[in-house]
């Protein structure tokens, strides 16, 4: 059976399927909202079977699939195609690392060089207030802080992907960076004018949303400070969404130990393959 491009017809549907799961689905979730069905933003959504979908997968600047089984697994090698414009995968483990090497064994090299595997990565979520007292500094990052946000974001991004993301001129970052501040989506810690810890919303839908971009200035770190500026962003996130979620390297064991003592709980397992 093959996959095809969904529309708005397949509208409840897409629906009903990202939310049997909105902490795994929660990218997916949001590209929805975003209007990816009727063009209104970038990439498609595949669904499978053709007929009556039961899995998804989103083609864009990212592969992510919606899946319970790995039956679509076939189908959705087809639909990703020889010419890779995503620049990663990413969604749960036990699909992603058999998808990658079926992307790899039927297409080739678009798919097999890859810049690094990361195929450990548990997701937390929480769904109560922070376990530990909160900075009471954290607050929403301003466009009179962006400059600052944005060398911060791009020490994070550089640290974190292992890539500059402004080579070559690209300014679709900083576009991006501007965004999600214009949105509310910025959380930080500012002092004297200098952003020393931030962390964003990254995609949200429905009843989750999903922390990404944390980051503390190196030369505050081991302090014992990264696990109440998490509080505070927690804190802020829960009044508007009843779940807050994250994934993680699972090597980042520093990073694992501070959200579990804020108070976030391991509910998956993601995997990440960039390129």
């Amino acid at each position: 059976m093959t996959a095809r491009i969904l529309t708005n017809a397949d509208a409840g549907i897409v629906r009903r399927l990202v939310a049997e799961d909105p902490v795994v689905n929660v990218f997916v979730a949001s590209r929805v909202e975003a209007g990816i069905l009727n063009h209104g933003a970038p990439g498609v959504l595949w669904g499978w079977p053709g007929a009556a979908p039961t899995s998804l997968l989103h083609v864009g600047a990212n592969l992510v699939p919606v899946v319970t089984d790995a039956e679509p697994l076939p189908a959705f090698v087809e639909a990703a195609g020889r010419r890779r414009n995503s620049q990663s995968i990413v969604g749960p483990s036990w699909f992603v690392m058999p998808f990658w090497r079926a992307l790899s064994d039927r297409w080739g090299k678009a798919y097999s060089q890859v810049r690094e595997v990361r195929p450990r990565q548990p997701v937390m979520a929480t769904v109560t207030a922070p376990k530990i007292a909160a900075d009471p500094r954290v607050r929403p990052i301003t466009t009179a802080d962006f400059d600052s946000y944005f060398a911060a974001s791009v020490a994070m991004y550089t640290e974190e992907v292992g890539a500059d993301p402004l080579a070559g001129g690209d300014t679709s970052y900083r576009s991006y960076c501007r965004w999600v501040v214009d949105q509310g989506r910025a959380y930080g810690i500012v002092e004297n004018g200098r952003v020393v810890f931030k962390s964003d919303i990254g995609a949200a839908s429905g009843p989750a949303a999903q922390i990404q971009g944390v980051w503390l200035d190196p030369s505050l770190r081991g302090r014992g400070l990264s696990e109440p500026a998490m509080a505070g962003v927690t804190e802020y996130v829960l009044a508007d969404y009843p779940i807050v979620c994250l994934y993680v390297n699972d090597f980042n064991t520093r990073a694992i130990r501070c959200y579990e003592r804020v108070g976030y709980e391991q509910v998956g397992e993601f995997a990440t393959i960039l390129f």
